[in-house]
């Protein structure tokens, strides 16, 4: 019998006040990964990435599937790590990788001659190579219209597999964003002092899913992290709700801008460190602030990385 499992927790998410967030907090230590400093586009490919598109899949693959990005470094150093994970934590299964932005599949194909598979490529590989068992593991930050429509797809090829289960995406669950907002204060660790704000950057949704960035913020504050500050490119919080929580506190001088995407691709190269007058550093400079960019993707985490192989085990746990 063909079975179809979506693994999705519902989350009722609570809305925080961005005036809540004020002061400093207080240093304490941890290991921090490895900085990206920033490099052009089309960086070194001696790094070597791995497309894994290769047939010769066997009877279970596990398909994870990025948005992904034309940023070769960030992109091996992320996505590329994220899948190293998968692959340590499942060998019985065949790790296969599939991205959802066309525009970025013909980047790479044109400029670096890198072939990434689309869904429907990666979903027509498992076929033919009668895959049996197949589990979908998104590196999408929440549940919002690209996870839905990933859902959509798959539930197109439900019938081409005898099981087919779907991880859920990065913040799913309460858990979830404890973990995420304590792997990111320890990621920072080294920039904490009573002088400094820690400002996460993420992209910004017109789905409901959007509140899992002010869902963050309550989860910093209720940890006592008040010196870290959440906000988007594209939506709400914004860059001026930002601005304005941390003008509250008179003591902070200097901001630390680290993404919160997967990797630190286009929107952190630009929106958030470049040096135009509407980038993130350009207008904390303009108000009077000095900043230093941190181009560190969340798939750089090593906490981040088991959070995905956590749902990934989840979804294997929905196969018999």
């Amino acid at each position: 019998m063909k079975r179809f499992f979506a693994v999705f927790t519902a989350l009722t998410l609570t809305a925080a006040c961005m005036a809540g967030c004020a002061g400093s907090a207080s240093s304490q230590a941890s290991s921090l990964p490895q900085s990206s400093s920033f490099q052009p586009e089309n960086q070194d490919l001696s790094l070597s990435d791995n497309p894994l598109n290769q047939d010769d899949i066997g009877s279970t693959e596990l398909l994870v599937v990025s948005f992904g990005t034309s940023y070769n470094t960030s992109r091996i150093k992320t996505i590329g790590a994220i899948e190293k994970a998968m692959e340590n934590a499942f060998p019985e299964a065949s790790v296969r990788r599939a991205f959802t932005s066309e525009t970025i599949i013909n980047r790479l194909a044109e400029r670096d001659q890198i072939e990434i598979d689309n869904i429907e490529k990666a979903l027509d590989r498992a076929v033919n190579n009668q895959v049996k068992k197949l589990v979908v593991q998104p590196t999408h930050l929440m549940a919002g219209l690209e996870y839905e429509e990933l859902l959509d797809t798959l539930a197109r090829y439900a019938d081409s597999f005898e099981e087919l289960a779907v991880g859920t995406p990065l913040l799913t669950d309460e858990q979830d964003f404890s973990t995420l907002a304590q792997a990111l204060y320890n990621s920072t660790a080294v920039y904490h002092d009573p002088n400094t704000a820690i400002c996460f950057m993420g992209h910004g949704t017109e789905a409901e899913s959007n509140q899992v960035y002010t869902q963050l913020q309550q989860q910093f504050i209720e940890l006592g992290y008040d010196n870290c500050y959440v906000g988007t490119v594209e939506a709400d919080p914004c860059f001026e709700d930002v601005l304005a929580c941390i003008q509250k506190s008179p003591a902070y001088n200097h901001i630390v801008l680290q993404p919160l995407m997967v990797v630190a691709g286009d929107h952190a190269t630009n929106d958030m460190a470049g040096d135009d007058p509407d980038s993130w550093k350009s207008q904390f400079e303009a108000a009077g602030y000095q900043v230093e960019c941190v181009m560190v993707g969340l798939g750089e985490l090593k906490e981040v990385q088991q959070m995905y192989v956590a749902h990934a085990q989840t979804a294997f746990s929905q196969l018999t």
